[in-house]
């Protein structure tokens, strides 16, 4: 199976850092953020990668290169200087790389210990994603958790979508090149019960802020 990374944002939040700096390439603990992802993708069994990106994509691609030191042949997906394509369009522009299986893809500003090699697309489903418990900054959450692990839009005990999925190119398959946005597509799925999810109760950080970065870099610090 192949997984994307994705990391086009333009990391607003992340200003003046992201002003020269793409934010998967900001430095925590002596490495780039996205290098976490690519190092925990590879232990988990998935070698070919592919990487989207904009806003200073080159510099992506300079520092990472093929993925060969990483053990993982690494392809991109550039979408242009400031013209990134929202996460549905630019996962769409992605399938010809992804090929015709399913595939996962992960953010490329979380840090996490997910497991990716014990995630299942069960059969007849488009997507499965991981949820996790509301992080301050989301205290609403996004989807609940149904029966047999069946993803609902609405209900009480909602969590939060952890950026990390498997999805099926069916779940695209009405979709048209340039910007859109995942959530309809997800929200679709899951009104045709053919969404399910996974609770993920480890370690999981949205690295969207200055602040969360610091936090991550003590936790890494100190763990050394």
């Amino acid at each position: 199976m192949k997984a994307m990374i994705l990391a086009a944002g333009r990391g607003n939040r992340m200003c003046p850092l992201t002003d020269t700096t793409p934010k998967p390439l900001l430095p925590v603990a002596g490495k780039p953020l996205i290098q976490y992802q690519i190092e925990r993708l590879v232990r988990a069994g998935f070698r070919d990668l592919v990487i989207n990106h904009a806003h200073l994509g080159v510099q992506i691609e300079q520092a990472l290169g093929d993925g060969q030191r990483f053990g993982a042949r690494i392809c991109y997906s550039p979408e242009g200087e400031g013209r990134a394509l929202e996460t549905g369009g630019g996962i769409f522009k992605a399938l010809p790389l992804l090929g015709p299986e399913p595939f996962l893809v992960t953010n490329g500003d979380i840090f996490s210990n997910i497991d990716y090699s014990a995630l299942r697309l069960a059969a007849g489903d488009l997507v499965t994603l991981v949820l996790v418990d509301n992080p301050p900054q989301h205290p609403q959450g996004d989807f609940v958790l149904g029966d047999h692990g069946k993803l609902l839009s609405e209900g009480e005990r909602r969590l939060t979508f952890a950026g990390v999925g498997l999805y099926d190119p069916a779940l695209f398959a009405s979709c048209q090149p340039g910007a859109f946005p995942l959530a309809p597509l997800l929200r679709q799925a899951i009104s045709q019960g053919r969404a399910s999810g996974y609770h993920d109760k480890g370690q999981w950080m949205d690295i969207g802020t200055p602040e969360r970065l610091g936090q991550l870099e003590k936790i890494l610090k100190s763990d050394v």
